[in-house]
């Protein structure tokens, strides 16, 4: 078989199974596992697969600039804003994660008495008009493209709180690696967030389930809800595993 098939046919196993196990690609394609580490190892060098021990899964979504990103799917984002709100209800402190989810988020929330911690300054934007609610803007370096702050200043400043809730900004949600992230300095912040809140709501549309990225956030057992537009077929393991799946 050569090459341009053997990796066709990789990447059909991983969009059937969503994912793929090197030792069993060996006997799939009659080669030695050598030559299927280096097939993976191309194809995550593509951004086709993210290479994970003993195997590969689905890669995250290709990062976008936050003004692109703006105009993909609005309507979904705004979907699923509109069915996080309710968990929201009696939260006095908010820890709200970047991204344009959480925008959208941050655009419907009630003016009530409450305080929201965000690294994200386009949220802290939108909320600047709720007069009775507290906005923390977290400092930091700001990464340009996510528009959000990263580094120890914010991560020191998200371990001086407890918050009642987490509203984390998903990349990528996988049922056995759970939340992970395309940059390092971004999942230390959002590990933060985690770490601080006594519940964790996760905001992913349904591409981004079921995928993987290079740096771990935290395990699934950490998320209390899922947010989402996917169907049963992509969120089961997710309810199995014992998270409170909410349908947008």
């Amino acid at each position: 078989m050569l090459t341009a098939e053997r990796r066709r046919v990789i990447l059909g196993h991983l969009e059937r199974d969503g994912k793929v196990v090197a030792s069993e690609l060996v006997g799939v394609l009659g080669v030695s596992e050598d030559t299927v580490r280096r097939d993976l190892r191309e194809l995550a060098a593509g951004g086709l697969v993210q290479r994970v021990h003993g195997g590969a899964l689905p890669p995250a979504p290709a990062a976008a600039t936050f003004a692109e990103r703006l105009a993909v799917a609005p309507e979904a984002k705004a979907h699923l804003a509109e069915a996080a709100l309710p968990l929201l209800e009696g939260a006095s402190v908010i820890v709200l994660d970047g991204g344009t989810t959480a925008l959208e988020l941050a655009r419907r929330l009630p003016d009530r008495p409450c305080t929201v911690l965000t690294n994200a300054p386009p949220v802290a934007g939108a909320l600047a008009g709720h007069a009775r609610v507290d906005v923390v803007l977290i400092g930091g370096r700001l990464l340009k493209d996510p528009q959000v702050t990263v580094g120890p200043a914010a991560v020191d400043a998200l371990r001086q709180v407890r918050a009642d809730v987490c509203v984390l900004g998903i990349c990528s949600l996988h049922p056995e690696l759970g939340v992970t992230a395309t940059d390092h300095d971004e999942a230390h912040v959002k590990r933060a967030m985690v770490e601080a809140a006594a519940e964790v709501i996760a905001l992913a549309t349904a591409d981004k389930l079921g995928t993987a990225a290079p740096w771990l956030v935290t395990p699934l057992a950490d998320v209390t809800h899922l947010v989402t537009d996917a169907g049963d077929d992509l969120t089961a393991d997710y309810a199995a595993a014992g998270v409170s799946v909410v349908r947008a």
